[in-house]
């Protein structure tokens, strides 16, 4: 087992107990305590845990995180017409018969209901939401991905997913993201689910994130991707635009819907 495969064992064992010791992942994973103590002084520099004498456990910061992830039926009611707004301009760039794939989540549902009128789609996903959204267009083809259920997201993540995705090739991607940070790009609140999204980069050849205003400024569990791996960002006039010429300077585009305007319209 490599190191990243370990330390994302580490993590998923953090998640799940909020402590671990070195002697116990040194039987674990076999290897030495050197080794072990070696991952752990990684995961305090990604801020994921605090070393104390014997092991580490999970810091507060990444538990209140996890805590405040709201299920997405819920998501989908904040910040709506920013979201709404970002939706309408991704769906935009997507043209008749094309291939797409969409990431599960409350943006990339937004910019599902604006796929009805394009024909002849093809639409790989994740999310179940997004899938029956999608399926309001009668002209698409809808492909969704095996794996295991996430139900406050409602995506699918794990191996199987991966395993499909890599025998796709689309047009262009579609993600959301929980943060976004100048150190550490576009950052994930789930495990499994950047992997996902890893693959689903992988799968496309424009790659575009979604992100409200909220998300800026903002690190998450686990980074999926740099601002090297994307082509465009769409967000809305909400967001700092000195932080978002600090994202152009990467080589990303940078796409900025109007909603200050409509959001004082009303009130």
């Amino acid at each position: 087992m490599i190191a990243v495969q370990r330390r994302n064992k580490i993590k998923e064992m953090l998640l799940q107990e909020h402590s671990v010791k070195v002697a116990d992942l040194v039987k674990e994973f076999r290897v030495s305590e050197e080794t072990i103590r070696r991952d752990l002084q990684q995961l305090e520099k990604e801020g994921m845990v605090q070393k104390n004498y014997g092991g580490a456990i999970l810091t507060d910061d990444y538990q209140q995180s996890l805590a405040s992830v709201l299920p997405v039926q819920q998501r989908k009611f904040q910040y709506y017409e920013e979201k709404e707004a970002i939706g309408k301009l991704a769906a935009s760039l997507v043209g008749e018969g094309q291939i797409v794939v969409l990431d599960s989540g409350s943006t990339t549902w937004c910019m599902a209901r604006h796929l009805k009128e394009i024909p002849n789609l093809v639409l790989v996903t994740n999310g179940m939401n997004v899938a029956e959204e999608c399926s309001q267009n009668e002209a698409a083809s809808i492909f969704v991905l095996g794996g295991k259920l996430v139900t406050k997201s409602m995506s699918l993540v794990g191996p199987q997913a991966v395993g499909e995705l890599n025998t796709y090739s689309a047009h262009s991607t579609f993600l959301g993201t929980s943060g976004i940070a100048l150190g550490k790009g576009f950052t994930s609140s789930d495990l499994y689910e950047a992997e996902v999204k890893r693959a689903m980069i992988k799968a496309g050849s424009r790659i575009v994130i979604l992100a409200d205003h909220s998300k800026f400024e903002r690190q998450a569990l686990v980074s999926f991707a740099g601002f090297q791996d994307v082509d465009a960002l769409i967000t809305s006039d909400l967001t700092d635009p000195g932080l978002l010429r600090e994202i152009e300077a990467f080589g990303v585009q940078v796409m900025v819907c109007p909603v200050k305007g409509k959001l004082k319209e009303s009130l």
